[in-house]
């Protein structure tokens, strides 16, 4: 959730709240507040699947959660290997949380690989269960063990759980008509319901859906849901866990309302289709599948019952160009992307910028450069998006700060699309589009207007007194040029790249008209209308850290640690990259020392030391992985003392 309220238990690594309990005849129930919990596994091991209903339930439980999923880029990595390793954190508590959690509290490793490539995030005393079956020789030799971890006394700094979770759930299974290898194929399953049982996670959805997936193979469903009550039973039996934990739902972190899980992929799609019908416009998606957008492409597609049609094109460029073709044509266009086709897409985001046509340019950012890092994320396209065209292209940056703020960045974007005729970037990330948290579903009646006049007949009168459409005639107060269908009679003009002349759009190669056109599409985006920059700073600090987009989380988090020891910081982050808030030089003047910490090499901060001329300290991150909130408290306590 995304409440400023300060949270000391946001820093606390004990989250034990409670006393044991221990009811006649039943094992002990430790209360915790939070809980951090990694799935790992190879990449077919559904170790996705199992994060996804371990956090739906949490989710129907009423805690308040945030994920991390972190998998391979190749389809099927190799079985047993570091680069195959597949993971899944679920970080959530009984109050309002920011961040996937830095460390977890419990490791589900399902063979040796999955164990070398997470053991260096455990703290020690946390739990580890391991799939024993799976830690033969040649697997462990395939990773760099020359001996068993699980005999070595490595791991003694830890509560190890030997489980021979493969052995159990071919065994549980044995009365169903299935080979070995399509038994041992359920046991994620198995570990998902002992992790329930450990949890007291709700049983019920998972067991629902299992049907639901298998429909069309009943005998799969139930082999599955077999597996996973197998797995609780297992906890509730064996004596390696005596303790069982309770995390209470999270009902003072969320306002009234009604809530559902969400990412921020699905988020994004929900804002789009909203924006479309608050429009009152059809929408139209033409997109070339790329990781990570392709959920959105996905998504969308579900929905023609809404009047939206998705495009799936051969190519990058094909898709824009369709989607630019649908905004000519009255609709609201949308094209989806990540880095490497945004770069694919310049020169038709350049004719947007000419043609002054309404397009949402949605960027989900990845490791770049070239093909770069698919599945991980980064911050590295904000220079991409404000400059990466030819000549003086301007196009206002949306950025969203959590999954769930990703339906109202698509509104915000459309907003600022529909009412100044002019392509947007939406700037959302890998963490953002693949990460989860509770999400209240908006009334209708809360989401914007977004309702937009076309032109309807001659707009202007000539010195002979005809009247005449000009399709470059501009509202005074926004710049927006006017929006005609093809189609309208007497609303004929002529489109195309060659710059235009102002009014007429007839084709011009003057150059004061070229200077004069260059600055009116500047001047329309330099006076979009956003709101000012807002500043958290209740102890009247001198050290401001400003962020943007998927920072928000654990520099929030971080910044609640810091306050909780006594220290004085401010927090401020960025929604609008271009144009910057209009407050925003006041907002840096007023302080001593300003940081912005970035999932890149210091892009915003080079904006903000340009513009404003001020000194900003940039902390950066290009690991393809989220901040830790711990590392930036340090960060930050040393800004301030220094």
């Amino acid at each position: 959730m995304t409440s400023q309220v300060s949270s000391p238990a946001e820093q606390a690594d004990g989250t034990v709240v409670g006393e044991q309990r221990k009811p006649a005849g039943a094992k002990d129930v430790r209360r915790l507040n939070r809980v951090i919990i990694r799935f790992a596994g190879d990449s077919g091991d559904g170790m996705q699947l199992t994060g996804d209903r371990f956090t739906s339930e949490t989710a129907s439980f009423g805690n308040d959660l945030s994920t991390l999923p972190n998998f391979p880029a190749e389809i099927r990595a190799p079985a047993g290997t570091l680069p195959g390793v597949s993971s899944f954190q679920l970080h959530f508590a009984d109050h309002d949380i920011l961040t996937p959690g830095d460390a977890p509290n419990v490791l589900v490793a399902m063979n040796p690989a999955a164990l070398k490539a997470n053991i260096g995030d455990m703290p020690r005393g946390t739990e580890i269960i391991v799939n024993t079956d799976e830690f033969t020789k040649r697997a462990m030799q395939k990773v760099g063990y020359d001996t068993s971890p699980l005999e070595d006394g490595s791991l003694d700094g830890y509560h190890l759980h030997p489980v021979p979770l493969t052995t159990l759930t071919v065994e549980a299974l044995k009365e169903f008509d299935l080979t070995r290898k399509e038994a041992e194929r359920s046991k994620n399953m198995f570990a998902l319901g002992l992790l329930s049982w450990m949890y007291h996670r709700p049983t019920e959805g998972t067991e629902k859906f299992l049907k639901s997936k298998f429909a069309k193979k009943p005998d799969i469903a139930a082999a599955n849901i077999a597996a996973y009550r197998a797995g609780w039973n297992f906890g509730e039996t064996t004596e390696d866990f005596a303790v069982s934990y309770e995390v209470a739902p999270a009902a003072k972190a969320f306002p009234l309302g009604t809530y559902r899980n969400i990412s921020g992929n699905l988020a994004l799609s929900y804002g789009l289709v909203a924006a479309s019908r608050q429009a009152d416009l059809p929408l139209f998606l033409g997109s070339y599948p790329i990781t990570p957008a392709s959920d959105i492409l996905h998504e969308l597609s579900r929905h023609k019952n809404f009047g939206v049609r998705t495009f799936q094109a051969e190519d990058e460029i094909a898709g824009i160009g369709a989607a630019l073709g649908a905004a000519f044509g009255g609709s609201l266009a949308v094209t989806t992307t990540s880095g490497p086709g945004v770069a694919l897409k310049s020169e038709t985001i350049g004719l947007a910028v000419s043609l002054e046509l309404p397009l949402l340019v949605v960027d989900i950012q990845r490791g770049g450069p070239s093909t770069g890092l698919p599945t991980k994320t980064e911050q590295a396209d904000l220079l991409q998006a404000m400059y990466g065209r030819n000549g003086e292209a301007p196009v206002p940056v949306v950025a969203p700060r959590t999954p769930a703020d990703c339906f109202d960045a698509a509104l915000e974007a459309a907003r600022i699309a529909l009412t100044y005729r002019t392509p947007v970037f939406l700037l959302s990330d890998g963490y953002l589009a693949n990460g989860s948290e509770p999400w209240r579903i908006p009334e209708t009646g809360e989401l914007p207007d977004l309702t937009v006049q076309f032109a309807q007949g001659p707009n202007h009168t000539l010195d002979d007194g005809t009247e005449v459409f000009w399709p470059y005639k501009r509202d005074p107060h926004t710049l927006a040029r006017p929006w005609a269908v093809p189609g309208t009679p007497g609303l004929e003009h002529r489109v195309g790249g060659i710059e235009k002349q102002d009014g007429t759009g007839n084709i011009s190669y003057d150059p004061a008209n070229h200077d004069f056109m260059v600055r009116t599409r500047q001047a329309k985006v330099d006076g979009i209308d956003v709101p000012d920059l807002e500043v958290d700073d209740p102890d009247g600090a001198r050290t401001l850290v400003l962020g943007w987009g998927s920072t928000y989380g654990p520099i929030t988090a971080a910044v609640r640690r810091l306050r909780a020891a006594g220290d004085a910081i401010a927090q401020a982050h960025l929604r609008h990259l271009n144009p910057f808030p209009h407050n925003l030089g006041d907002v840096l003047q007023r302080y001593d020392k300003v940081v912005i910490p970035e999932m890149n090499l210091g892009q915003l901060a080079t904006l903000v030391r340009a513009k404003f001329l001020v000194d900003a300290q940039s902390y950066n991150q290009v690991n393809g992985m989220p901040f830790k909130a711990e590392q930036l408290a340090t960060v930050l306590k040393e800004a301030i003392d220094g």
